[in-house]
């Protein structure tokens, strides 16, 4: 734990993915204690959280607020616990009807992402190990049960300080960054991140272009007067502006190898195990594939490429 200014504070906490840890960032002041993002539903995660709680004198009941940059289960898994135990959940009105509602109602989407998966040229044995690790996750994840819309630009007072939300779809359509203007500090969820690129993918709740929507926020970013950002995994972003251009730079060189692979049609599946060669676990497998999706329905809609079937397969113009 690290005390990042007076009554802001960084929370690392474990999660069984590459990444090893997600960001937690808590505010206290003011008889307030608010939580940005939660981590997954896990005893590791819980009992560390509960810990770092401790050592600032409080515990899970005294999380008056929870803000969610987005619904990923890394950041979202415990929304739900503490909404059990009075907290108010606040999460950006485009993911109630699509990501929130994926783990709400299990079966809202369960026939469509199937049939994403299989019309894209996904085999059936990869979605079994796929099947299998979404199952998995779900048991890791507590939906809250009501909560409450940010809107793009409002401006919250929680725990004595100011946060603008800045709403930057695309690795999830509601995905929202919380900037502190009076501090200058960007609370950037994984929008930004200092060592990878956030993982863009289409699935069957998101919306049509998330790629299209990813490169909009990164501009938006560009613009946002910060002079630091903590993300939601990794170490402090001290130029916000460079990296957003670097991960514009990246995603535009992605573009131009899927260009270079399409010498024949080909399914998004076939295109992402030469987008993304190494080895990967089913969960990796998955991302990799709706990475790739992303970024051929944006160049379909780009004009660039088309599409035959179902199953799809994609074609240069």
């Amino acid at each position: 734990m690290k005390e990042l200014l007076p009554g802001l504070y960084l929370l690392p906490v474990p999660i069984p993915y590459p990444l090893k840890t997600v960001n937690l960032y808590l505010l206290k002041g003011q008889g307030e204690v608010a939580l940005v993002d939660t981590a997954l539903g896990t005893r590791t995660a819980r009992g560390t959280l509960e810990l770092h709680l401790a050592e600032l004198g409080l515990c899970f009941q005294d999380v008056t607020s929870v803000l969610l940059t987005h619904h990923h289960p890394d950041h979202y898994g415990l929304a739900g616990f503490f909404e059990g135990l009075g907290a108010r959940v606040y999460l950006h009105e485009e993911e109630l009807s699509r990501g929130h509602r994926f783990w709400l109602h299990p079966e809202a989407f369960e026939e469509a992402s199937w049939r994403l998966f299989r019309e894209h040229g996904t085999p059936e044995e990869a979605l079994w190990g796929i099947r299998e690790t979404m199952a998995k996750t779900r048991e890791r994840v507590h939906p809250p049960q009501n909560p409450a819309p940010l809107k793009d630009g409002e401006v919250l007072e929680v725990a004595g300080k100011k946060l603008r939300v800045i709403w930057t779809p695309g690795h999830a359509d509601g995905h929202v960054a919380f900037f502190l203007e009076e501090e200058g500090i960007l609370l950037a969820g994984d929008a930004l991140l200092e060592r990878v690129s956030p993982n863009v993918g289409l699935w069957a709740y998101t919306r049509e272009n998330p790629l299209k929507d990813f490169l909009a926020s990164l501009k938006r970013l560009e613009e946002v007067p910060a002079r630091i950002a903590h993300a939601g995994h990794f170490g402090p972003i001290s130029d916000v502006a460079q990296r957003a251009q670097e991960l514009v730079a990246h995603h535009e060189e992605r573009l131009s190898a899927l260009l270079t692979h399409l010498e024949g049609p080909k399914t998004a599946w076939e295109l992402s195990l030469k987008l993304f060669p190494q080895e990967l676990d089913a969960a990796g497998r998955r991302f990799a594939f709706a990475e790739t999706l992303a970024h051929l329905e944006y160049l379909r809609q780009e004009g660039e490429v088309d599409r035959e079937g179902p199953p799809y397969r994609y074609f240069r113009r």
